[in-house]
């Protein structure tokens, strides 16, 4: 006999839900919400483009009536403060009359941390909270990363040989991985606000760095440079890895100089190393000085936390270790 969800089965369905609105929702939090009743999804949401509607407006008005008497599950604390664009979501939940909310993480902008839910408590609505808040905020990263630290989240994609080359001696690069590890690719590029490229890539490469997916050709994200000189029409120049400005999350993608410069500036927060199964011999290293003075140090720094086939190529992905 198969066992009903859990509260963390429903709560893991909220947080892959909340996927969906990355990176479109900035600069507010990409967040999921499923009302659940009987056993069954009522209403589901994610934060929308801009920040609005928010994931439990969407749920609640996809539900409708049947939201009363629902268990609300939420992958951030609901908004305690309102606004001109709508109401707080605390409010709203109280209004359709929910049973339950269950919460991934407690939000920590001032304004509504610990405030959502003590409203939601003395309106009488069982709240169980930090149901899962690792997972969450690894999936509003962005987010939690510019509201804690005050910087975008950076990844760092490489795709090499299996001697850890990006190109020939001469430059030539294309193709390293296969057709599926270039897709992918994309749908990172589509993952992301903002893309950058060092001088060297630009020049060599004259990049388009447009998402090249059917049907996500319009989340293409924002072009930078690295340079200390100007940057061409369509560009945005960023004088140093610490000088990226108002974006919630920069995937950068070339080359060695401009990889290392991130690295040895501690600003990558998550590697993705594409590797195709070709040696290549005497051609260009995937990365330059990083400021290592002791092996010791490289230690520790790095988390797998995913590793895949893609077509012929391995795809494995590292988190930054961070202690807080």
């Amino acid at each position: 006999m198969q066992r009903p969800p859990a509260d963390a089965d429903w709560m893991a369905a909220a947080i892959a839900l909340s996927r969906r609105g990355r990176p479109a929702s900035a600069p507010n939090p990409n967040v999921g919400c499923l009302l659940v009743k009987d056993g069954t999804v009522v209403g589901r949401g994610w934060t929308q483009p801009g920040g609005r509607p928010h994931a439990e407006a969407m749920a609640l008005a996809a539900a409708g009536d049947a939201a009363r008497g629902a268990t609300a599950y939420v992958t951030l604390e609901p908004c305690a403060h309102a606004s001109p664009r709508g109401p707080a979501c605390s409010d709203s939940l109280i209004t359709a009359d929910v049973a339950r909310v269950v919460i991934a993480a407690q939000d920590p902008d001032q304004r509504t941390d610990g405030l959502g839910i003590a409203r939601l408590r003395d309106a009488g609505i069982e709240v169980v909270f930090n149901m899962a808040p690792a997972a969450a905020r690894a999936a509003m990263a962005p987010w939690w990363t510019r509201q804690s630290e005050g910087r975008p989240f950076v990844t760092l994609k490489l795709a090499t040989s299996l001697d850890g080359c990006i190109a020939r001696a001469d430059g030539a690069s294309r193709w390293i991985t296969g057709p599926r590890a270039r897709a992918h690719g994309h749908l990172e590029r589509a993952q992301h606000q903002a893309i950058l490229v060092g001088r060297g890539t630009f020049d060599a490469d004259a990049p388009g760095l447009d998402v090249r997916l059917p049907g996500l050709e319009d989340r293409s994200p924002r072009k930078m440079l690295l340079t200390r000189g100007t940057a061409p029409a369509g560009w945005t120049a960023v004088a140093a890895p610490e000088a990226v400005g108002d974006v919630d999350s920069l995937l950068v993608e070339g080359g060695a100089r401009t990889a290392a410069a991130f690295l040895a500036a501690d600003r990558v927060d998550r590697l993705l190393l594409y590797r195709a199964p070709i040696l290549i011999g005497g051609g260009k290293a995937a990365l330059g000085d990083i400021g290592l003075t002791d092996l010791a140090d490289a230690h520790g720094r790095w988390r797998p936390v995913d590793s895949r086939l893609l077509g012929s190529d391995r795809l494995d992905v590292y988190e930054r270790i961070r202690t807080i």
